[in-house]
């Protein structure tokens, strides 16, 4: 199957693809992991992405779209993919339909993980992070500390990240909306888009999205 994966922050798209994908046998492709590998490697794209970070710019779509080209050009996506994190606006989807379509594909679903915006905010602001190991995670209401302000594992002081401030959350929903949420009428007119309502335990929303996905 070929899927996209969209919503907006805090919906648990990171997790729900890794679920997805690995009940589905098919590679989970990332957006921010498509980035890393190819600086790291040092490709043509990702020296051209990191010029434009770098200098604190917005990385242009055909630089992003070359790199999700070559990615889904690997044997292992030979069957089918995730998509997570592109397309990321109306222009992208259009890219990738042409992509598709000159190699006789086409998408199978694109599924929307709805969540309300302010249980977005609750999410990702009640985050708590340990300063001493970044992997000890905390949230306020769904997973507080045993102690107020101190990570169970290691005693370390936990912070909240400013890039997880409500304010800064708010503005991450707003490019969202402005940017991102078109291609959901985009994909809703080719009769591909399917809403999951992703609140809840991680596994039934994975089970909500695998029924979808059958019928």
């Amino acid at each position: 199957m070929r899927i996209v994966l969209v919503g907006p922050p805090g919906a648990g798209k990171g997790t729900q693809a890794a679920f997805l994908a690995k009940n589905l046998s098919i590679p989970h492709i990332s957006t921010g992991d498509l980035f890393r590998a190819n600086i790291s490697q040092g490709t043509e794209l990702g020296k051209q992405a990191k010029a434009y970070m770098d200098a604190g710019d917005l990385v242009p779509d055909e630089v992003t779209i070359g790199m999700a080209k070559d990615r889904m050009e690997q044997p292992d996506a030979g069957g089918g993919f995730l998509l997570d994190g592109f397309p990321r606006n109306v222009s992208q989807a259009e890219a990738l339909d042409v992509m598709l379509q000159a190699e006789g594909m086409k998408l199978d679903a694109v599924l929307d993980l709805e969540v309300e915006e302010d249980e977005v905010v609750k999410r990702i602001a009640g985050r708590r992070i340990c300063r001493n190991d970044s992997a000890h995670v905390f949230h306020v209401t769904y997973a507080p500390p045993k102690a107020e302000g101190v990570c169970d594992t290691c005693g370390g002081e936990l912070y909240q990240r400013g890039d997880d401030s409500e304010a800064t959350v708010r503005n991450r929903l707003e490019v969202y909306h402005t940017q991102t949420e078109p291609i959901i009428d985009y994909y809703k007119a080719q009769g591909l888009l399917v809403t999951i309502p992703a609140l809840g335990e991680v596994a039934d929303v994975t089970k909500r999205a695998m029924d979808a996905l059958k019928k």
